[in-house]
């Protein structure tokens, strides 16, 4: 997910029709220029090459009844396209892209692949300072509170097992763990904090630490793209 504001005008993006290694390429309607959907750079048209990029948001993967608990007044997308497709329930045979999630292949090959994790393994896909790094969310099952440090960045991960959402906040020099509660962690010294979307906010209400960008991808997808990429867990063979 970007801000679609660029050089101060808000752009119009559609979906192109086109794929770059199985990944969408978008276009903006004001200069037709084709953008990655997953780095948000441009790549072919008037604007690729220009070093301009869009500004990647925070976005969380998560249930339907996890998101709707903690925000009760949130608005949706009518299902009511026009076209006869269905969208209610992609785990139902029938609906849109049925097939394809629920399959271990994929639909178009990549110029490259990595065999540390399976192709459609999911992962948190974070990217700081140039430096790529990928959380397995099955790694994350057995370490929900994950503390790193990339491209200079200090960051905590704090991973919601039941609801299988991970969401990247700075930690600011802090060191936290998990508790039985996945809405709440501790710091260094025992104080609760409590797990918000947009920030993490000590008990107290005295210090906020910001949420990160950062996306869902399965693996094969961010492989591609960044063959470089870190794994979490994954032992180098220098150590």
């Amino acid at each position: 997910m970007y801000d679609a504001e660029l050089d101060g005008e808000v752009q119009r993006i559609g979906t192109s029709g086109f794929l770059y290694q199985s990944n969408k390429l978008m276009y903006d309607s004001g200069t037709r220029t084709l953008w990655h959907s997953l780095t948000g750079e441009p790549v072919i048209g008037e604007l690729a090459f220009s070093g301009k990029r869009f500004t990647q948001l925070p976005l969380t993967l998560t249930t339907w009844g996890d998101w709707l608990e903690k925000n009760p007044e949130t608005t949706v997308l009518s299902l009511d396209t026009g076209y006869d497709r269905t969208y209610r329930n992609l785990n139902k045979r029938g609906s849109a892209y049925y097939d394809y999630f629920n399959s271990p292949e994929w639909m178009f090959p990549t110029f490259q692949t990595n065999e540390a994790l399976d192709l459609k393994d999911r992962v948190l896909a974070l990217n700081f300072g140039d430096s790529p790094k990928a959380y397995s969310l099955e790694a994350l099952q057995e370490t929900p509170v994950v503390n790193d440090t990339l491209g200079g960045q200090e960051l905590v991960i704090v991973f919601n097992p039941l609801a299988e959402a991970a969401r990247p906040y700075d930690r600011d020099g802090h060191t936290f763990t998990p508790t039985q509660d996945p809405d709440v962690i501790l710091d260094e010294s025992g104080v609760e904090w409590r797990v918000e979307e947009d920030t993490l906010i000590q008990s107290d209400g005295t210090e906020t630490l910001a949420r990160l960008p950062g996306h869902v991808s399965y693996w094969f997808g961010w492989f591609a793209f960044h063959p470089e990429t870190e794994l979490f867990g994954e032992i180098s063979s220098g150590g």
